[in-house]
């Protein structure tokens, strides 16, 4: 790796310039390089520079039998391996071009990054790697807090480009401009030095079981339905860790303490109650960075919303019918969302907040700070108000959570079916994609945080799969995932269903052996669980197990 070469444009005094070298009149670069660590500091000399673009290119000979991994750029986007001739995740960018000045692609990364629609040639966001059997090339950044580290393979031209993404900044003293390592060997043997270089400590969460409101009422849920499952629930022959109350208890999102009193009339520390009388946790859904358009803090304090380099709120997404992020740039607004924090947790009782939605803290650049400095904060300030009690995270750009959450989604929302296609965006509801990441980023489980797949549903009702494929993603979820949760009211269970439940909710974790596409949709997972040596096989486009 310490064979590349750079490529810098920059402004500066009103003159815009490009240049391949370490220094100039305007800059000097230090560089640290050798075959495992690439560190570029950037050192200006008297004038500020701005409208900044960095790329380190590297070169590397890529095999007909590789297989390439990038890690999207947020929880929900797609992310698999892929074949070097494939196109891959680009593919579905055709769709995504009228959403560039469109609120419904606000949560991928469509407005800042060029999609490339040609074979082979992918991007990713802060680590990649590229296997071949069992060996593994990982590629990885060392830190965001100076702008996302976008990763960019292109196999045509046998190189990987490295960018640092720096729109909005201006830099007048030193800057670190790239900070990315290299390791070689087996899977686990690469993600435990990066984590170990990054210095992130191991999760202090446990494997757990639970269950979520969200895949079977949606917004609609009430005290009644969360009171008759939380009863059946606490019935299984099972451990059961988490019960939690996901979206449709407030009356608009951003407004955390006003509740929903026709849903929830006896209030939401009520609901935590009864939960910790059965013995379990209790969760609470939270989107502590939106404000919904109609909702009673962006109505009131529409300072606190973030805003373009034109004053304007910028539009953060389309659900709910819009909504807007907080600021929390803004004192007055992080005072706000430090305090709502503190009712649901110290005073409600809750044990595990789920946060949502938390790229908005990065939706555009401000502050002279880039995106991935501004997410990083926002995390850190999220630790801080959470405290010693939970978090799984999602919605979120993944590297600014690392260690910092407790639990975190990595893929996209489970479908109620199957067959439904990415969508309009990467990050849509896609059961296909929900699996994928959850095959294939299953290096950071247990070393970022417990990774969370999403639910496994097996009821009949309110479904649109068929028994076997709903039993392929309860098996996904055993092998992958470190929170396991249903959304089902397990009182419409019959003896099949429950002990399927049961399998996933009893069993240890299995011990994965491979798991990898043998062709474009047919992927192979062989594993020891309790009954001894496995194979799943199925097709990842249509459900059909072989």
């Amino acid at each position: 790796m310490d064979k590349f070469k750079i490529s810098f444009k920059y402004t500066a005094n009103g003159v815009n310039y490009s240049s391949n070298f370490f220094e100039t009149d305007h800059y000097s670069m230090s560089t640290v390089a050798n075959n495992d660590h690439i560190r570029i500091v950037l050192n200006t000399k008297g004038l500020p520079l701005s409208n900044l673009k960095f790329k380190m290119t590297v070169p590397f000979s890529y095999d007909c039998n590789d297989r390439i991994f990038l890690n999207g750029y947020q929880s929900w986007t797609d992310c698999r391996e892929l074949f070097i001739d494939e196109i891959g995740v680009n593919m579905h960018t055709a769709r995504l071009i009228p959403l560039l000045f469109s609120p419904m692609g606000a949560s991928g990364d469509y407005t800042f990054k060029k999609y490339d629609q040609r074979k082979g040639v992918f991007h990713g966001y802060s680590y990649a790697y590229i296997r071949n059997g069992e060996t593994v090339n990982l590629f990885g950044s060392l830190s965001e807090r100076s702008g996302y580290t976008i990763i960019n393979t292109v196999c045509p031209e046998s190189k990987i480009v490295f960018e640092k993404e720096l729109e909005g900044v201006t830099i007048d003293s030193e800057y670190v401009l790239m900070d990315i390592i290299h390791f070689t060997g087996t899977m686990d043997e690469v993600f435990d030095k990066y984590f170990e270089v990054m210095k992130i400590e191991k999760p202090r969460a446990k494997r757990a079981n639970g269950y979520t409101t969200w895949y079977n009422y949606y917004s609609n849920v009430n005290e009644n339905i969360v009171i008759n499952d939380l009863e059946a629930l606490s019935k299984v022959d099972a451990k059961i860790d988490f019960f939690q109350i996901d979206d449709g208890f407030q009356t608009a999102v951003g407004d955390w303490l006003s509740i929903d009193g026709k849903k929830f009339p006896h209030g939401m520390k009520y609901i935590a109650d009864r939960i910790h009388e059965k013995g379990m946790k209790a969760g609470l859904w939270l989107a502590p960075l939106g404000a919904q358009y109609q909702s009673k803090v962006a109505k009131e304090h529409p300072e606190w919303l973030i805003k373009d380099k034109f004053g304007k709120p910028v539009k953060c997404g389309m659900n709910w019918g819009g909504f807007y992020g907080i600021d929390i740039n803004n004192p007055e607004a992080r005072e706000y969302v430090r305090h709502f924090f503190d009712v649901v947790l110290n005073e409600w009782g809750y044990d595990m907040v789920k946060l949502d939605f938390l790229y908005a803290a990065s939706i555009v650049p401000g502050y002279n700070k880039s995106r991935g400095q501004l997410m990083c904060e926002a995390m850190d300030f999220i630790r801080e108000c959470v405290g010693d009690k939970l978090i799984l995270g999602c919605g979120v750009p993944l590297a600014p959570a690392f260690g910092k959450v407790d639990y975190c989604r990595i893929g996209a929302d489970m479908g109620l079916n199957w067959n439904k296609n990415f969508g309009i965006h990467r990050e849509d509801v896609s059961t296909r994609a929900a699996l994928g990441n959850s095959i294939f980023r299953r290096g950071l489980d247990g070393r970022a945080f417990l990774n969370d797949p999403d639910v496994f549903l097996l009821r009949d009702n309110n479904m649109k799969m068929t028994l076997p494929q709903r039993k392929i993603i309860a098996d996904i979820n055993r092998i992958f995932g470190s929170l396991l949760f249903t959304s089902d009211n397990v009182d419409d269970y019959d003896s099949e269903k429950m002990q399927a439940l049961l399998k996933v909710f009893n069993g240890k974790k299995p011990e994965l052996i491979t798991a990898e596409f043998v062709t474009n949709d047919l992927i192979e997972i062989q594993y020891i669980d309790e009954d001894g040596k496995q194979r799943l096989s199925f097709n990842i486009k249509t459900g059909e197990i072989y």
